[in-house]
């Protein structure tokens, strides 16, 4: 993935920009002191990806004034996650702001291409995990993926899973969302050639411990391949797969 010193570089080399333009960019102070946050104005040039906002207890106030220093410093847009309804119709009155509510994620700025190198299936056990799925299928729609839902196909009715064989082939990346027993990474891992991320998610009744059975048999998945990410994190899930999709080689 290019990053902004690389193009920093090329345009010296292409004589675009001289030699004290391209210290004067790359020296630029690498955060912004906000005094309630220190902007991480480097992030995409360290990792490839621009910093993102984690929505919650964080102020309205507060969340505007992080975005205000990331678009000031050039980033083109934001990612804010588990963002309450009520701060989203405050921070709509200062930026174009796209509201997810189901999955509690807010977006400021265009929805990019898709420039991945495949597709990302993202897959639930039920209906009730897919708040969880919205939240890791956006988040891997925000960083350029291509990504194909597929919802409500728990063991339970492994038939449900199955009839989508070409989808589960196709991928380059799975996330497999579960709660209850968590046994929908383990199938999806012993049928796909590619990396599965589980997500356990907090859905199940007592026995299930707010998520923990379904960590622990993701876990201990015989299945090779499986990764796990902790409870409910369909953000995590949804980076972690748009950094796979969009793996090159280094020299």
């Amino acid at each position: 993935m290019q990053n902004e010193i690389r193009s920093v570089l090329e345009a010296l080399q292409n004589g675009d920009m001289s030699v004290d333009e391209a210290l004067l960019k790359i020296k630029t102070q690498p955060f912004d002191d906000l005094g309630y946050a220190k902007v991480d104005l480097h992030r995409r040039v360290r990792q490839g990806v621009s910093e993102v906002i984690y929505g919650a207890g964080k102020t309205s106030e507060q969340i505007i004034g992080i975005a205000d220093s990331l678009l000031a410093n050039g980033q083109e847009r934001i990612l804010i996650t588990r963002l309450s309804s009520e701060a989203a119709q405050r921070i709509e009155k200062a930026h174009s702001l796209t509201y997810y509510e189901q999955a509690k994620i807010g977006v400021i700025g265009e929805m990019p291409s898709p420039d991945g190198i495949g597709k990302i299936l993202v897959a639930t056990g039920g209906t009730s995990d897919i708040p969880v799925a919205e939240e890791a299928a956006l988040t891997a729609e925000f960083l350029g993926n291509s990504v194909v839902r597929l919802y409500d196909v728990g063991v339970a009715g492994v038939h449900r899973l199955l009839s989508h064989m070409e989808d589960i082939m196709e991928a380059s990346v799975i996330i497999a969302i579960a709660g209850m027993e968590g046994a929908l990474a383990s199938v999806i891992g012993g049928l796909a050639d590619c990396p599965v991320i589980a997500v356990p998610t907090s859905v199940g009744y007592g026995a299930s411990f707010n998520g923990l059975s379904a960590l622990l048999s993701m876990l201990n998945s015989c299945a090779s391949g499986v990764s796990v990410v902790n409870i409910d994190n369909g953000f995590g899930a949804g980076y972690l797969a748009g950094m796979i999709n969009h793996m090159e080689g280094k020299k």
